[in-house]
């Protein structure tokens, strides 16, 4: 029984580093149940939602319940835990040093530094200017106001801990930077140079899963994460028509 409960926890700590990652719903799920079949138990069941996994090993030990509250993108934790699974499954790894190197893993910041995703962010946001047939004098601005706009999400997520307000937030002020700036002569199409900054703050990886997990036959998780993209692009929406209502 005791090795069961082990089992059970390693596949649960695996499954719940992918989810808070950003990993697909269906490749938690399969990522779970082979990594039990490494380990003798072939009849295991996952239950994965973007808010919690329930996990089960048929006919042996209880079922497990894990509440996921935090989600970011990370796919260097998904990389290295899908590596640990292809170890797992080719008898590298006991489950005693799988459990140690998840923990480890799990405790990891793997993420950029701060100011490197702001300089990116802004970068990205000039490039898109240029993507969308905008002028090279529309980049600073679009550069500016980008990097501003993702700072400012940050910020206010560690205050608040509502997404909305912070991407509503952010898109707010990168709005009325780029105003600014077309105001004093930096930059023309103000069109452009709004729709260059916000790229950034754009769902588009939860888009990507939530379709994938809808054609993968996850109705529930695609669903709820199509909702979260919805409200994402809603607080920007709202947040830039605040700005033109005041323009």
């Amino acid at each position: 029984m005791n090795r069961i409960n082990e089992i059970a926890d390693v596949c649960l700590l695996a499954g719940k580093i992918m989810l808070q990652s950003g990993a697909e719903t269906y490749r938690v799920e399969d990522t779970m149940i082979r990594i039990a079949a490494s380990f003798g138990m072939p009849y295991s069941h996952s239950y994965v939602t973007p808010t919690g996994i329930i996990f089960a090993i048929d006919g042996a030990g209880p079922t497990k319940l894990i509440r996921i509250v935090e989600r970011s993108t990370d796919l260097q934790k998904v990389t290295i835990v899908n590596s640990i699974s292809r170890q797992i499954s080719s008898g590298e790894l006991s489950l005693a040093e799988a459990h140690e190197r998840l923990k480890q893993l799990e405790g990891k910041n793997l993420a950029y530094p701060f100011w490197m995703q702001i300089a990116a962010s802004a970068i990205a946001s000039g490039c898109f200017v240029i993507m969308f047939q905008g002028k090279w004098s529309d980049f600073l601005p679009a550069f500016v106001s980008g990097g501003i706009g993702f700072y400012g999400l940050d910020y206010v997520h560690r205050l608040v801990k509502l997404k909305f307000f912070a991407e509503f937030f952010a898109s707010f002020l990168a709005g009325i930077v780029a105003v600014l700036l077309v105001a004093i002569g930096v930059g023309n199409d103000i069109d452009k140079i709004i729709i260059g900054s916000v790229m950034p703050l754009v769902p588009g990886m939860l888009i990507t899963n939530a379709v994938r997990d809808l054609m993968a036959g996850h109705l529930v998780a695609g669903l709820s994460k199509g909702a979260e993209a919805f409200l994402t692009a809603f607080a920007i929406g709202t947040g830039m028509a605040v700005i033109f209502a005041m323009y």
